[in-house]
C-alpha cells in the first residue's frame, strides 16, 4: 500500500476503535443526539476499517506463498490487494458533513406555465418512488398546486432511519434546473415544448445544527389562499418568517394552524440557514464542487427529459440511457451513481467538478 494512504489509514482505524469504545460506554447513550451522530460516524467507518482489514489479511497472505514459493498463488494474491488498495483510496475520499443528514426536497415550477407545474408533479412522484426503493420516508411539508396539476412549488422531507443508508449523500446530486421535452397536454398541434422545474435539496437541520435567535426573526401573519379547509380564507393562519441577518424568507399557508405553520416554517428555514452556512464553508474552504442552481432558467440545466426519444441525460457527468420511463417511476440509482462517481474522481485528482 502506498505511502499517501498510510496515515489516513492507521487514524481511520485509531478512530473506529475510539468509536467503539465510546458507544460501549453507557453514559454515551444517555445523550441520544451524541450517540446517534457517533453510531453515523461508526457505520460510516465500518466499510473502510473491513477493506482495510481484509487488505492487511492479504498481505500477510502474500507473504507466506512468497517464502513457500507458490507463485501462482502469489500473483492471484497481488491482484486481490491492488483492488483492494484501490477500494480503499475510494472509501478515503473525504465525506461531507451533511451527507448524513435527512433532506428537505424543494421542486418549483419554472418556465413553461402549467406544463412546468405538470412536469414539477412528476419530479415529486420520481423523488417519491426512488425514496420508496431507497427504504426512505417521505412527508409533504407545504405545497401549492398547479391548475391542471402538479406543483407550482412543493417541499418535502425525506428521511432515513438507517444510518448506513443516509439521504442527502444521495440526493444531493439532485440539484439544480431539469428540463423536459415533450408534447404538453394543453398542445393542440402535437409540438413538442421545452419547459423546465426547478430542484433544491436542502440537508435537514436539528436545532443543535443552526441557532436561531428570535430577535432576528420578523413574522407576519396573513390570510390563507387556495384550496384548503374550512379555516382557509377565513382566520390569519398563514405565515412568512424572514430571517432579518441573512434575508431568507420561508412562507407557510398548508396547515390549519398559525402555529403549526410556524413550526413547518421553522423547519424550512433552520434547513435553509444549514444549507447557507455549509456553502459559504465550502467556498471559504475552495471546495465548492457541483453548486446546485437556484434559478429556473431552462439554459442552466443538469439534466434533460426527452419524452420523443425515451432518453434521459445528465449534462454534469454525461450519463445518457433510453429508459426515461424507468427514471420518472424511481429507478435514479444509475444516473446518481454516476454523478457520484464523477465527483470522487474530480476530488480524487484534486480538481474542482
Amino acid at each position: 500500500m502506498s505511502e499517501q494512504i498510510g496515515n489516513p489509514v492507521d487514524n481511520a482505524l485509531a478512530e473506529y476503535a475510539k468509536l467503539e469504545d465510546q458507544l460501549a460506554d453507557p453514559s454515551v447513550h444517555a445523550d441520544q443526539g451524541r450517540a446517534r451522530e457517533l453510531g453515523r460516524r461508526y457505520a460510516e467507518l465500518g466499510p473502510l476499517v473491513a477493506a482495510i482489514r481484509e487488505q492487511q489479511e492479504a498481505a500477510g497472505d502474500l507473504q507466506a506463498a512468497r517464502e513457500l514459493g507458490m507463485d501462482d498463488e502469489a500473483a492471484e494474491t497481488e491482484k486481490r490487494i491492488e483492488g483492494l488498495d484501490a477500494r480503499i483510496r475510494d472509501l478515503l475520499i473525504p465525506k461531507d458533513p451533511a451527507d448524513a443528514k435527512d433532506v428537505i426536497l424543494e421542486v418549483k415550477a419554472g418556465e413553461g406555465g402549467d406544463e412546468s407545474a405538470l412536469f414539477a408533479g412528476d419530479l415529486v412522484r420520481m423523488y417519491t418512488r426512488y425514496a420508496e426503493r431507497m427504504g426512505w420516508k417521505t412527508e409533504v411539508v407545504s405545497a401549492t398546486e398547479g391548475e391542471l396539476g402538479g406543483y407550482k412549488d412543493i417541499q418535502v422531507a425525506v428521511k432515513s432511519k438507517d444510518p448506513t443508508n443516509p439521504v442527502f449523500g444521495r440526493l444531493k446530486y439532485e440539484g439544480g434546473v431539469h428540463r423536459v421535452q415533450r408534447v404538453p397536454v394543453t398542445e393542440s398541434q402535437g409540438r413538442i415544448h421545452t419547459s423546465a422545474a426547478g430542484v433544491l435539496v436542502l440537508p435537514e437541520a436539528e436545532e443543535v445544527d443552526v441557532t436561531v435567535d428570535q430577535n432576528d426573526l420578523r413574522i407576519d401573519v396573513y390570510r390563507s389562499s387556495g384550496p384548503g379547509g374550512q379555516s382557509v380564507n377565513t382566520t390569519d393562519s398563514a405565515v412568512r418568517i424572514t430571517h432579518i441577518p441573512t434575508g431568507v424568507t420561508v412562507s407557510m399557508q398548508n396547515e390549519k394552524s398559525q402555529l403549526q405553520n410556524r413550526e413547518a416554517g421553522m423547519r424550512v428555514l433552520r434547513a435553509r440557514l444549514l444549507a447557507l452556512a455549509l456553502d459559504e464553508q465550502a467556498a471559504k474552504d475552495s471546495a465548492a464542487r457541483g453548486a446546485q442552481i437556484r434559478t429556473v432558467d431552462r439554459s442552466e440545466k443538469v439534466r434533460t427529459y426527452n419524452y420523443p426519444d425515451n432518453r434521459v441525460a445528465d449534462h454534469r457527468s454525461g450519463y445518457k440511457a433510453n429508459n426515461l420511463s424507468q427514471v420518472l417511476d424511481g429507478d435514479l440509482d444509475a444516473v446518481i451513481q454516476s454523478l457520484v462517481d464523477a465527483d470522487n474522481a474530480a476530488m480524487l485528482s484534486g480538481e474542482d467538478a
